[in-house]
């Protein structure tokens, strides 16, 4: 497979070096020159495969020969070695929860998959890899988890200062080794823009071999296919359902729409916005104007300028009709965030985080107006992350999981810088 940069200013490259390189030059996305199209067989076949093999034959198109067949099966059954389960909440609306694996959060997929990779590729690299990484919350945790002890691999982790809650920010700053965090006093946004401005530092770049581990790398944002497949493995209506996916920097939902026109079945998607809604705007308008960040109790959607957006742009070849064709949007504030927590708890005993309730919600308002469909909506994390939040919504006093317990007793160590290109960049040459 090769892929060129949404600039379409840079020179194209195989899995491996875009993988490796993160951010194309010319400062685009890569993007797959095709879209693999799987066989009916696999389809067919798709109800008796395990997940190792579903994830395997969806991804191997992407990587060629860049990683060996057999090496690559091997980093396919370790990226996917947790649940996926799909699990039913009213009459119409069922729930893939992706928060089962070690960060409980959706985004192990990816991290997983990518350190593996880079691991692969750096056993041929005589330089050590900096990865960098700008997160909302989820991302940074589970690719500080991802990461951890990888030789030849350091890790430089961006977080906006008191944007994170609690055990998110745990997660982040206290496994120490190969990881690195910086404590930035800003939003995500500034975050990202200075991992950005990295790639196209040429001085940084003559003195260290820089990557990014956001789900603008490849290696970061295709596997995320593999959960897709997984819910359609567990559904068992004869109609394609709706899908629901929270949205932020538009990583997740990019990669279910690969899943569709790669040949999965998915009547219609939704991006639930919370109140950060450029591309709910842009539905609406046709008119794609980044904005500043609302900060939100479903903070790791709080993207004013979501990356991925351009390659969206890419899979519908720009066109602003066809992607309404397919897909919606609903924004939903905090208020109503909050409602969403508290009844569904209350109704149908089922718990969810504030990025899940927003997305349960968008989900029920569609289903509202189109009632012969039946919907998925992703639950990317445990309610235990936004633990004040769903206590204040519910009451409820959420038992803290074994794997996340222990980071209470740990003390947290990160930089403090300001959301200032330089003070990054002395951080980094100090290295």
């Amino acid at each position: 497979m090769i892929y060129y940069s949404t600039n379409k200013q840079a020179e194209k490259v195989n899995f491996r070096e875009a993988t490796i390189k993160g951010l194309a030059p010319d400062k685009g996305l890569y993007f797959p020159e095709q879209i693999p199209q799987l066989p009916k067989m696999f389809f067919d076949k798709l109800k008796s495969m395990s997940k190792a093999e579903i994830a395997f034959n969806v991804i191997r198109p992407y990587v060629g020969d860049c990683i060996a067949g057999e090496d690559l099966f091997t980093i396919c059954k370790e990226t996917i070695d947790f649940d996926f389960p799909l699990k039913q909440v009213s009459e119409n609306i069922f729930s893939l929860e992706l928060y089962h694996g070690p960060t409980l959060a959706f985004k192990d997929v990816g991290a997983r998959f990518m350190s593996r990779c880079l691991g692969y590729f750096s056993k041929d690299n005589k330089q050590k890899i900096v990865v960098l990484v700008a997160t909302s919350g989820d991302t940074g945790s589970a690719v500080a988890n991802g990461f951890l002890g990888v030789d030849g691999v350091e890790v430089v982790i961006l977080y906006p200062s008191g944007k994170v809650s609690k055990i998110q920010e745990l997660q982040l700053t206290t496994l120490g080794q190969n990881i690195k965090t910086l404590e930035v006093q800003g939003t995500f946004d500034d975050c990202q823009a200075m991992v950005k401005q990295t790639f196209m530092d040429n001085e940084l770049n003559e003195k260290l071999f820089l990557t990014s581990a956001n789900s603008i790398n490849i290696a970061r944002w295709l596997p995320q296919q593999f959960y897709y497949f997984y819910a359609l493995q567990q559904w068992s209506f004869a109609e394609a359902p709706v899908v629901c996916v929270p949205s932020g920097n538009f990583g997740n939902i990019c990669a279910g729409l690969m899943a569709h026109i790669s040949g999965l079945q998915v009547e219609h998607f939704i991006a639930a916005c919370n109140s950060n809604h450029v591309f709910t705007n842009y539905l609406e308008s046709g008119l794609f104007t980044p904005a500043t960040v609302t900060p939100t109790i479903s903070n790791a959607m709080d993207v004013g300028n979501p990356s991925n957006f351009v390659r969206i742009l890419e899979q519908f070849q720009h066109s602003h009709s066809n992607i309404t064709k397919l897909i919606s949007s609903l924004s939903v504030d905090d208020k109503t965030t909050m409602q969403t927590i508290s009844g569904v708890f209350q109704k149908y005993n089922y718990l969810l985080d504030p990025h899940g309730a927003v997305a349960y919600h968008a989900l029920e308002q569609y289903l509202f107006v189109h009632q012969n469909k039946k919907g998925i909506m992703l639950e990317t994390a445990h309610p235990v992350k936004f633990d004040e939040i769903v206590n204040k919504a519910t009451g409820l006093s959420i038992e803290i999981p074994a794997s996340v317990k222990h980071l209470l007793k740990l003390k947290k160590v990160s930089t403090l810088i300001k959301p200032a290109f330089n003070e990054l960049k002395d951080f980094l040459l100090s290295f």
